[in-house]
């Protein structure tokens, strides 16, 4: 994913910043709780797609 495009993304429910976890091919914000998933390297950010995270995942 490009660091550029990561510098201006924000949550689009709380408009926090996001961490990117490549591993998990996911873009995580932390105070929503909740995970967006980075398909063919573009961000789905919407809010029914999104996946809720455990505690332990934060």
């Amino acid at each position: 994913m490009d660091a550029r495009l990561l510098d201006i993304l924000v949550c689009p429910i709380c408009k926090a910043g996001l961490d990117y976890r490549k591993a998990a091919s996911e873009l995580v914000c932390k105070p929503c709780k909740l995970a967006f998933p980075v398909r063919d390297d573009i961000p789905v950010m919407l809010e029914d797609q999104a996946r809720r995270l455990a505690e332990e995942e934060l």
